[in-house]
């Protein structure tokens, strides 16, 4: 699709019945329609077709330059929608809905197969979530279809938190852009498959493994998490994704070898940037500096990952080098999207 001009609209999130605003209303009909309309939510910017129309997410895959045997997450409005489109709800499962829903965790059910086999990628399950930003929300309902929706950039580069991200990527790929400001959590959401006994991650993201074990016991994590070439279970696991244009290594060891990678690439007469966090920003010298966030609070880390992968895009480095973080809470989110980002080059 090449739409002559993406439609852009700027929706002030803290409005009281925004689903009745003309805004929403406008891409809502869009949406509905089999149009896709890019839109906030908690963790990333998504891009939402029809999940009941082919074509719509025909326009997705096209528009992302995503791989169509990469199934897409279903977003709905409320758990009221999920019986038309799952056929069963484990015990465990309506415990993950209600103490993680709305929020950044979706859920993998056995598919009732109501939406259009391109989003289940003919998988015999389906993947749902319900997000916690008041705009999604207010689109969703307007909307009154389920809309799937992966993250609004081409596919392979760092997913997208503002609307400009967005623009940058697909302005003239989609038809609107519905503005709601900065994310919040940053990393997509943890993905949970939930058709097992003992419920599997299979993406680590906004929730961690034990914020799910304190509601609903154990929970296994898929050990093809971090392996290439499987077949997706799950949106965002197979391919490489989130990486910058520069060639990117992860640093293990950073505080004592950092520097001298710095120095080695530079000597070989190339540019090179490192992302670090504010505690060690003066720890190094190197032709661009960015932190993206506190090591102390990862979670700050995982808020603004992307914006700073997408930060060293607008400076001519020719490498990066990354400071690794430990693969506990949201750090195992945070280094699977640097992994990833890396194509796992470590030095």
């Amino acid at each position: 699709m090449n739409n002559k001009q993406t439609e852009y609209w700027i929706v002030d999130k803290n409005q009281d019945h925004l689903n009745i605003h003309n805004e929403i209303k406008e891409a809502a009909l869009w949406i509905k329609k089999g149009e896709v309309i890019a839109f906030p939510t908690e963790t990333v910017y998504g891009l939402g077709g029809n999940a009941l129309i082919d074509e719509a997410i025909e326009k997705i895959y096209i528009a992302k330059g995503r791989p169509s045997d990469n199934p897409l997450i279903v977003h709905i409005a409320s758990k009221e929608q999920v019986g038309n489109l799952v056929s069963e709800i484990p015990i465990l499962a309506e415990k993950l809905m209600d103490a993680f829903w709305p929020g950044p965790l979706t859920i993998i059910l056995p598919s009732k197969n109501s939406v259009s086999t391109r989003v289940t990628a003919n998988l015999q399950t389906i993947a749902l979530r319900i997000p916690d930003h008041p705009v999604a929300l207010a689109l969703l309902e307007a909307a009154d279809v389920p809309v799937a929706a992966p993250s609004a950039n081409v596919s392979g580069k760092p997913s997208p938190t503002t609307a400009q991200h967005v623009n940058h990527d697909l302005n003239g790929k989609i038809k609107g852009i519905v503005d709601g400001g900065k994310t919040g959590v940053g990393v997509e959401s943890t993905v949970v498959d939930c058709t097992e006994t003992v419920p599997v991650i299979l993406r680590p993201g906004g929730i961690t493994k034990d914020q799910l074990e304190a509601v609903v016991g154990p929970v296994n994590v898929d050990p093809a998490l971090f392996e290439e070439g499987n077949i997706p279970r799950s949106p965002g696991v197979k391919y490489t994704h989130y990486a910058p244009n520069a060639e990117m290594y992860l640093v293990n060891d950073y505080q004592r070898r950092m520097q001298t990678f710095v120095n080695q690439y530079r000597d070989e007469g190339k540019r090179v940037g490192i992302l670090t966090t504010y505690e060690h920003v003066s720890d190094y010298d190197a032709d661009l500096i960015l932190p993206c966030g506190y090591r102390e609070d990862l979670e700050t880390v995982a808020s603004h990952l992307y914006e700073t992968l997408r930060c060293f895009d607008d400076h001519d480095v020719e490498i990066i080098l990354a400071e690794t973080f430990p693969k506990q809470g949201v750090g195992v989110a945070i280094m699977n999207r640097l992994e990833k980002a890396a194509g796992k080059k470590v030095l």
